[in-house]
């Protein structure tokens, strides 16, 4: 059975060229694969994603954060939250949720199932039970 640290994460990152620029996105991409991890666009889109395992995510993100931390602060910062909610596992997927959303009201529902990997009827339900309280 495989650990948590050794499954495979993805990461979600729409509009990547257009929020770090193109020759930022080729150096990103060579990084992630000295690191383990594979950033490459979804199909013909112009959303990214960034794949790979908890420990390589966070290489990929220290390594942006000393090469090139003004460039990639939207890279570093996306695969940073990840690894907060990854390292937040150890609370039920329900307490997450309730805390992100009472951190920030204005989360979306997609952002919630991005960060959380929940689905979208959890995220509705952590998003009403917050306005409750």
């Amino acid at each position: 059975m495989k650990g948590q640290s050794e499954d495979k994460h993805i990461i979600h990152l729409p509009s990547l060229i257009h929020r770090i620029g193109g020759d930022n996105v080729k150096k990103a991409k060579l990084i992630a694969k000295e690191n383990g991890c594979e950033l490459k666009r979804v199909r013909r889109s112009r959303n990214w994603q960034l794949a790979g395992e908890q420990c390589a995510l966070r290489k990929f993100s220290d390594d942006l954060s000393t090469s090139e931390p003004e460039a990639m602060q939207f890279l570093i910062r996306k695969i940073d939250e990840r690894l907060v909610a990854l390292n937040e596992n150890s609370e039920s997927r329900e307490e997450q949720l309730k805390e992100l959303v009472f951190k920030n009201p204005n989360i979306t529902l997609a952002e919630l199932m991005a960060v959380t990997n929940c689905s979208i009827a959890e995220a509705r339900l952590a998003r009403f039970e917050a306005d409750l309280l």
